[in-house]
């Protein structure tokens, strides 16, 4: 047994698990009170969260911003979650500490998706390296949807990893409950429906369990998104399924400002504001008007779209136009020198994290894509910001913690370590080992919230 093992064996996971979370728990609040307490909100989505949090905590259900008109700009799940604590005369800190304390949990399921991945050892470190990386608790703090984003993406990883490890009907609707708060929360998450369906296919046996899986996902996604939906066709004139964004989305991206000059790639308010339709139109026939619009001058300007397309994944890459990302995050409220450190860290950090992910088992590595493929695809399709790179995040830091994990000495003293190598030594749906029983027959995640001595079953 190795030192670092003795070390794990006189202090739990869940008790370091615990340290590390009080840390980043620690920085996250610090920054909101040092620097965010009495910061206004700037012109931008976080007015429209933060009303809508305070009009439903009134009764009034997803109005515009002066509560008269009709409004499905964003999903509603952010409002939803910042509904209870809009009351007071502090509303927007109140609203600015929640999103802190979901980055704070975010932290601890990030570590067990780790643990699961690697081990303890992995899952410490990319628990150390989420309550670190500043992608990730740079949004901590915004009245925005990043925060609440970034953890329903790690609960979908560490589901969709305990799902293909013991298929059952539980955990398929429950991947199906988060896949569908995720689109509520994001629209373009709906990519992911897809995507985990695919990885289904690929892992799940035998083929009657694979469908049963995959169509227990699928109808639990949309039996939670279907409310919405339907509340949307019943109330604007133009047909309108998840939010009117759609239309705001594709004339910022696509105009002339943002198809040449430094927003190539980039997304500009500016033309926006140029497709509004005539005062006082419902917002679903204005994003018609913006959607045909954006379709009409993409089609008009062809050969420009693949140099767009690089541009935008560039941008994505924090290797375009970053002066201009910069400017961005500064509109969106975040500071320039957190905003330098995200894409400082994300330098380091994305290649280690793709040598990580490599070294990883193949169906490991297949979950950890689905961010990965969801990012390229809206972005590529739509334009290229740290906000859309958003689900790719939590895959960057338990890459890069399996990368590091694997250049530690003793790096088996977990039984899923063995599979660092690329192995795939655990047969899929665990008929020929059971990859959540560890050696002493102890459960890879012991409970967070269970007590003091209980075990997460997996």
């Amino acid at each position: 047994m190795t030192q670092a093992d003795t070390g794990l064996t006189r202090w739990s996971f869940r008790r370091l698990l615990a340290i590390v979370v009080a840390l980043g728990a620690a920085w996250r609040y610090g920054y909101l009170f040092a620097a965010k307490r009495n910061q206004p909100l700037l012109l931008n989505d976080s007015l429209y969260f933060s009303w809508q949090g305070d009009q439903l905590t009134h009764g009034v259900f997803f109005k515009d911003l002066f509560g008269v008109r009709e409004a499905a700009e964003h999903g509603p799940l952010t409002a939803i979650v910042l509904a209870p604590v809009s009351w007071g005369s502090h509303v927007v800190f109140q609203q600015r500490f929640v999103t802190a304390t979901l980055g704070v949990v975010t932290i601890a399921v990030i570590g067990l998706i780790g643990r699961r991945l690697g081990g303890d050892r992995v899952g410490l470190i990319a628990a150390a390296l989420a309550a670190a990386y500043p992608n990730l608790w740079i949004n901590d703090g915004l009245v925005m949807s990043e925060s609440l984003c970034a953890l329903l993406i790690a609960l979908i990883l560490l589901v969709m990893l305990r799902l293909l490890e013991r298929p059952t009907p539980g955990q398929a609707i429950l991947l199906g409950v988060l896949v569908g708060l995720a689109v509520l929360t994001r629209s373009e998450l709906i990519i992911a429906l897809p995507l985990i369906g695919f990885v289904g296919l690929r892992w799940v046996r035998p083929r009657r369990e694979m469908v049963r899986v995959i169509v227990a996902t699928g109808l639990a996604t949309v039996v939670v998104i279907a409310p919405w939906i339907i509340y949307n066709l019943s109330r604007f004139d133009d047909p309108v399924l998840l939010s009117t964004n759609d239309g705001t989305t594709l004339i910022g991206a696509n105009c002339p400002e943002t198809y040449s000059s430094a927003a190539l790639g980039g997304w500009s308010l500016y033309c926006v504001l140029d497709v509004q339709g005539a005062p006082g139109v419902d917002d679903s026939v204005r994003s018609s008007l913006q959607k045909s619009t954006a379709v009409a001058y993409a089609r008009d300007h062809l050969s420009r779209l693949p140099l767009v397309a690089l541009a935008r994944l560039g941008r994505s890459a924090d290797l375009f136009e970053v002066d201009n990302l910069v400017h961005q995050d500064v509109g969106e409220e975040k500071a320039r020198w957190a905003s330098w450190a995200g894409i400082v860290s994300w330098w380091v950090l994305a290649p280690l994290a793709g040598i990580g992910i490599a070294r990883s088992r193949r169906r490991d590595a297949t979950v950890l894509l689905i961010p990965v493929v969801l990012v390229v695809i809206t972005s590529a399709a739509f334009y290229g910001a740290h906000r859309l790179r958003l689900p790719l995040e939590p895959v960057v830091v338990l890459g890069a913690a399996m990368f590091f994990g694997s250049l530690a000495k003793g790096r088996h003293d977990h039984p899923r370590d063995a599979g660092l190598a690329g192995g795939d030594e655990a047969a899929v749906g665990g008929a020929d080992i059971d990859p959540t029983i560890g050696s002493a027959g102890v459960p890879p995640e012991t409970a967070l919230v269970d007590g003091a001595d209980g075990a997460e079953q997996a």
